[in-house]
């Protein structure tokens, strides 16, 4: 197996200290398990017989002082299989963090927070009683050799109803495994709707979709629904039948211990004792049963956590390289977006100079937004390669790399917390560098006008369209980056936002960053030094940006004919 096939196996093996500890706590937690037939056996066998209340106290204090021991045992057993979790926890939370964000970034449509879940569901099992039947059950065997002590027929008896209760353990086993999994499935999918449709609810109430949406939930929900109750009644089925049987065998063993009592082949302490003995005998089989639900889900998020972790494998530490001057060459790119079968962009080549600032105009669906999104190193190549100052993006840590670039997409999203902390992209927030991140981008005075200013706590729906965009767009520029790239900068903006928009670009042009600006709008364009034109995924010109504009009147000139809905519309000369 290759070895990101073994990173979850790993992460238990780093547990095998704590692991072995709890088998040795269950040692003698079961060893002392034998302590109160023991005890019936002698009050029934010595100390009625000898009536010796001596015997009988000294008996009794072996006994409470075992017990005691025992529930001494029982609690750092329970304590240590909590820590287990949590160091389980703590070897792979990072890593699935990481990956839960590598799938959304990969897979959009299959975003989702289950795998963190997953491994919650994990943690808990190991730390609940579950999983004591998996270090008791070992114990069975000697459990039935002090019944074959007792009288051969008490543990061919024992050895009877294990394999009952056993075989029931794998009915139950093969007739739930399936519908959980399937139950599993389709509760991931009915709370993957969910999430989508809540970062939609303005839509959703504004146009009155509620009841078509939740229709459409239900459906999803109560199949999900269904295929849980079955699967639970089948597992009813099978626990309640265990505990049935369990409990009957216990008393056959009572009926079994009298005849031999009466046949005088055992004695009567040892009939009570018996009974006692193969109860706690076959305990773990029907905690196994009873929990067998709480296994299964583990186990199925076990096998999820390991196909995540085998797709989305730790990257390996890259050499840091220095500081980039933002010189970006796109050599022969073809991109595929996620879950989507045609490339939306097809045989790109680019050289950027550092310090341009470069438009990228074309109509919509374009693949203006695919090129940025390749160019920043978000959608993987199916062909050709992006480079940074003449080293593949591939081959930058995306923690250095990040520090260098600022992204203001086009769908803008901040984050729960200060602003102060989103313009710092939640860093040590430095009050400098937000300050001038704020002023640059032309925010500063309508922070200042907000209840708390920097300090002001924010969540999805705080702020307007135009306020999250001019934030954005400090955040952007936070720490002097040397590559912008801005994804419709102005949708949301009023005059006095383009403004400040104009403002910091020509800053920025001053400062020598790189820019790249995707607009559907052509009064940015008078900022820019080179200027893009895409369509249908390919680069239909490139250049400076008046002779790109030429260009372009031009064939609009020759054609008779305006560019497709959605691109700068560029005029032919004397008309508005």
């Amino acid at each position: 197996m290759k070895k990101e096939q073994l990173e979850l196996k790993a992460a238990f093996y780093k547990l095998k200290k704590s692991i072995i500890i709890v088998g040795i706590f269950s040692f003698f937690i079961n060893l002392i398990m034998l302590v109160p037939p023991l005890y019936m056996l002698q009050l029934y066998d010595r100390v009625l017989t000898s009536r010796s209340q001596e015997t009988l106290l000294m008996l009794t204090l072996i006994v409470v002082v075992l017990f005691i021991t025992m529930g001494l045992l029982e609690i750092t057993r329970s304590k240590v299989l909590v820590r287990l979790g949590n160091k389980l926890d703590l070897f792979l939370s990072t890593r699935v963090f990481d990956s839960v964000f590598a799938l959304s970034n990969k897979y959009p449509a299959k975003s989702t927070s289950k795998p963190i879940s997953d491994l919650t569901q994990i943690r808990q099992f190991m730390s609940g009683n579950g999983l004591f039947a998996f270090f008791d059950a070992p114990w069975l065997p000697v459990y039935i050799f002090v019944l074959f002590w007792f009288h051969p027929m008490f543990g061919y008896f024992a050895i009877f109803t294990a394999i009952v209760l056993f075989s029931i353990a794998l009915l139950n086993e093969k007739n739930t495994k399936e519908p959980l999994e399937k139950a599993n499935g389709e509760n991931v999918e009915a709370m993957r709707f969910v999430d989508s449709n809540l970062r939609n609810s303005e839509v959703v109430h504004a146009m009155g979709m509620l009841p078509n949406i939740k229709k459409a939930w239900q459906q999803k929900y109560y199949k999900f629904l269904n295929s849980q109750t079955y699967a639970s009644e089948k597992a009813a089925i099978w626990s309640n039948s265990a505990k049935t049987l369990r409990l009957m065998f216990q008393s056959l063993m009572l009926g079994l211990g009298a005849y031999l009592a009466v046949k005088m082949e055992v004695t009567p302490g040892m009939m009570i004792a018996g009974s006692i003995i193969l109860g706690r005998a076959l305990a773990p089989l029907d905690l196994a049963i009873n929990t067998w639900k709480g296994f299964s889900n583990a186990r199925t998020s076990y096998a999820r956590l390991t196909e995540l972790l085998q797709e989305f494998p730790p990257k390996k530490e890259a050499m840091q390289l220095p500081k980039p001057k933002g010189r970006i060459v796109l050599e022969n790119i073809v991109v595929i977006p996620p879950a989507a079968q045609a490339p939306s962009i097809i045989g790109v080549s680019m050289n950027i100079d550092a310090g341009e600032i470069v438009g990228v105009i074309g109509p919509s669906a374009a693949g203006k937004s695919s090129l940025v999104r390749a160019l920043l190193g978000l959608w993987p190549l199916r062909n050709g390669v992006v480079r940074i100052d003449g080293a593949d993006i591939s081959q930058w840590a995306r923690e250095d790399l990040g520090k260098f670039i600022g992204y203001l997409p086009q769908d803008i999203e901040l984050f729960e917390g200060t602003i102060s902390q989103n313009i710092a992209r939640f860093n040590e927030v430095d009050p400098k560098k937000v300050l001038k991140a704020a002023q640059l981008a032309g925010v500063h005075d309508l922070i200042l006008k907000m209840p708390e200013g920097y300090d002001t706590y924010i969540t999805a729906n705080s702020l307007s369209g135009g306020q999250k965009q001019r934030v954005a767009l400090a955040r952007s520029i936070y720490d002097d980056p040397v590559l912008v790239v801005l994804d419709e900068p102005n949708s949301n903006l009023d005059d006095v936002g383009e403004k400040a928009l104009m403002n910091c670009i020509n800053h920025l042009k001053q400062a020598g960053t790189t820019v790249i600006i995707v607009t559907h709008k052509k009064n940015i364009l008078a900022a820019t030094t080179k200027l893009t034109m895409m369509r249908d995924g390919k680069l239909q010109a490139y250049g400076e940006t008046t002779a790109v504009m030429q260009q372009l009147t031009q064939a609009v000139q020759q054609t008779n004919t305006p560019p497709p809905s959605g691109g700068v519309y560029l005029c032919k000369p004397g008309e508005k």
